[in-house]
């Protein structure tokens, strides 16, 4: 296992009077711990590679590694509730289910969406309480739903009408969010043209959900993973009004709006907060509770993931007298970097370690490196496909048994792995805290 600041996950204990420090951090300045979290990010990636023989290491011992810092995620919920106080933040489990992740989150009073049986019964066997969980699936297996009951899940979303026949035959006291459609064409990853109900159709469901004595309480919507486009919220929440209006003339108690994800952790935030908050309070009361479904927000820049350079190739241009080379690494689109694929990323090689020099964090100016070398970056699968940089450059000559490393891996990454061709999926975490926040409410 790797070397880890945390305990394992059975044996800590949150301490419940930890919870407080969370309100009295709201609003202060937490630069001292983003000004450490390189630090350490770089001692732990310094150690772990430097303690692998790539010649005499057990099978495995080289395998790409993680390490997360939880001030991270600490520093971001403190800007989601600086930002968006009135959203009740509900992270998104299938994003990155990192058992420590959503052990702080927890802490923190996080609510979860989760998407499946296994997502619910995780969440839940963390001690939290299932009125903190929405299960945010619009079509759900029958089983599922009734785990949900059993364990008095109610809060869960639908867009069809099968779907309210399946709730009212398996839970009928189910807290329902109808969701709707929206445009997320601004978006990295589109899911209205998977899920939600168009506007010329929300007026039926509810009426027939008003015929089976089902629980319509609220409306949820998604502008899509990784939004960019503001101004997909107004058109939302306006469409929600109108939902919530058509929901109160066949008496219905509305008291809930769903907001989605969609939410990224760059520059692009606030802005985006700012108009979500401004059109909630235009069209919806203070009465009417706001939760959220933020995922790659909390995560993405938590995560910094090492691989190692397995083989090499050197490519020669006669004709341009050049040379490149082809890097391999133990990891590549199959593994942790499914997130080219599936989610758009494009991530970054950084330099970690040549021969003995390890270089986390270093930066050199043009006039220090005149001459660049010129590289692509494959995985390690048989697969053609399977390519994390097409080209990049570095000023070294890397060579097998080198590390490079890739910031901004916490999204969409470790939980989409696959085992192709054999290779892992599992991959250890090295856990660092850079916030005395998050370590008091992990009882560090």
């Amino acid at each position: 296992m790797a070397p880890s600041v945390l305990a394992p996950t059975e044996e800590y204990t949150l301490a419940n009077t930890a919870l407080k420090c969370i309100g009295q951090a709201i609003g202060t300045q937490v630069d001292h711990g983003a000004g450490q979290a390189k630090q350490l990010i770089g001692e732990a990636l310094k150690a772990r590679v430097e303690a692998i023989d790539h010649d005499v290491c057990g099978v495995g011992d080289e395998d790409a590694f993680f390490v997360a810092d939880l001030g991270e995620v600490y520093r971001q919920h403190l800007r989601w509730k600086k930002n968006l106080a009135r959203v009740k933040p509900h992270y998104a489990v299938k994003c990155n289910p990192d058992p420590q992740v959503l052990r702080l989150l927890a802490a923190m009073d996080v609510g979860f969406d989760c998407a499946s049986k296994n997502e619910i019964d995780m969440v839940l066997k963390m001690g939290v309480d299932p009125s903190r969980i929405i299960y945010a699936q619009p079509c759900k297996t029958k089983s599922y739903v009734r785990f949900a009951a059993q364990n008095h899940v109610k809060q869960m979303t639908f867009d069809n009408a099968d779907e309210l026949y399946k709730t009212q035959q398996l839970f009928p006291e189910a807290e329902l969010f109808l969701r709707i459609s929206t445009d997320d064409s601004a978006s990295l990853c589109r899911l209205s043209q998977k899920f939600g109900a168009s506007l010329d159709s929300t007026m039926e469901l509810l009426e027939l959900a008003k015929k089976l004595d089902l629980n319509v309480v609220g409306v949820a919507f998604h502008v899509g993973s990784g939004a960019s486009d503001p101004k997909a919220f107004i058109k939302a929440v306006q469409d929600a009004r109108l939902v919530f209006d058509q929901a109160a003339n066949l008496g219905f108690n509305m008291h809930t709006l769903d907001v989605g994800g969609g939410f990224t952790g760059d520059e692009t935030f606030e802005p985006m907060a700012a108009v979500l908050s401004e059109s909630l309070d235009a069209y919806f009361p203070p009465s009417v509770r706001v939760i959220g479904e933020p995922g790659r927000y909390y995560v993405s820049t938590a995560f910094t993931i090492a691989c190692h350079v397995i083989a090499r190739r050197t490519v020669a241009d006669a004709t341009l007298g050049t040379t490149s080379y082809m890097l391999y690494l133990n990891d590549g689109v199959y593994g942790n970097f499914s997130s080219i694929i599936f989610d758009h990323q494009n991530p970054v090689p950084c330099l970690l370690k040549c021969g003995n020099d390890v270089l986390y964090d270093v930066r050199r100016s043009g006039y220090d490196t005149p001459s660049m070398v010129e590289y692509s970056i494959w995985g390690p699968t048989c697969d053609g496909i399977d390519v994390i940089s097409q080209s990049c450059t570095f000023p070294q000559v890397i060579d097998v048994g080198d590390w490079l490393y890739f910031e901004n891996m916490g999204a969409y990454t470790k939980c989409s792995a696959t085992r192709f061709n054999g290779f892992t999926d599992s991959h250890d975490v090295v856990y660092v805290c850079s916030e005395p926040g998050a370590r008091a409410l992990l009882s560090l």
